[in-house]
């Protein structure tokens, strides 16, 4: 009896992300594969690198990437113009760009979640005011609000986890309160209303399971343009300050060098566009396995 309660504890546990994983195509199990790359590489930067990224070497500079001439040993994907490893710069570069797009990501998600949560349940007046915040960040230019901030408070990154966070908090804030707006007409919210149901227990039990969906799918397309926002605000220097690195910065520093070493520029590009590959197409295999009424059909 306990082998036997064993092993089904086991198929319960497996069972579930075996069969996801099999029901995926291979685009989805690419993307998976490149995806748990890039998180092993950011959270493993220490230990893969192979040399301090903020190291310089004169000598050394302008170096190209294996196979070429002029290589150097040790610096499989060449190096910088201040002879610095680009391998170990888009390491490290990956692992603060990652950790900024996933925070401002779930900053966003709190405050335009929240928002549009109350703003849908609540209706009248308090849905008046929310949306007219939300119209209010949509008239302004998101550069301005970072160029002001960034020029009072600094570029720290504390400040540039807070630039980023309210970058895009109104699209959730606007497609969260359409989804509750929606499903308020509901005959299971109604009748859980009717049963006296308190307003939280309705918000978390009946109304949050059912916007998952445009959840996951809005906070992979906000992961994947704070990364490039983050980006192209090291790519204009407002962004996190030398000698950190992350992979705009390297992109912005590398522009000049572009024609004669274009392996400084193509390596973080590269890896910007693998690390949103992955996020993009994951959201959108996620967001059909989440919504609960494409799995009640």
């Amino acid at each position: 009896m306990t082998d036997i309660s064993h092993s089904f504890t086991l198929k319960a546990i497996r069972l579930p992300g075996i069969g996801l994983w099999k029901q995926a195509n291979w685009i989805v199990r690419i993307a998976t594969l490149v995806g748990l790359a890039l998180v092993v590489l950011s959270v493993a930067a220490p230990l893969v690198a192979p040399f301090d990224p903020n190291d310089q070497s004169l000598i050394s500079r302008l170096r190209p990437p294996l196979g070429f001439d002029r290589y150097k040993d040790g610096f499989f994907l060449g190096t910088d113009e201040l002879g610095r490893d680009i391998l170990s710069r888009c390491t490290f570069g990956l692992r603060l760009t990652f950790a900024l797009a996933l925070a401002g990501a779930c900053i966003s998600l709190l405050i335009g979640g929240t928002l549009g949560l109350v703003a849908g349940l609540a209706g009248g007046h308090l849905d008046d005011l929310i949306m007219g915040l939300v119209d209010a960040q949509i008239a302004i230019p998101m550069t301005l609000i970072a160029l002001l901030t960034l020029s009072v408070f600094g570029s720290s990154i504390d400040i540039m986890i807070l630039v980023l966070g309210i970058y895009g908090w109104e699209q959730f804030a606007r497609i969260i309160r359409a989804e509750v707006k929606k499903l308020r007409q509901m005959p299971f919210v109604e009748a859980a209303q009717a049963a006296g149901a308190p307003p939280l227990r309705i918000a978390f039990v009946h109304v949050l399971p059912n916007v998952v969906s445009p959840i996951v799918v809005q906070f992979t397309l906000n992961f994947s343009n704070i990364v490039i926002w983050e980006s192209t605000l090291s790519f204009l220097g407002l962004g996190v300050q030398p000698p950190t690195a992350t992979l705009g910065s390297m992109v912005g520093t590398g522009r000049d060098y572009l024609p004669t070493a274009p392996w400084i520029v193509l390596a973080p590009a590269l890896t910007i566009l693998l690390l949103t590959f992955a996020v993009q197409i994951l959201g959108d295999w996620l967001r059909d396995h989440a919504d609960v009424r494409l799995r009640s059909r």
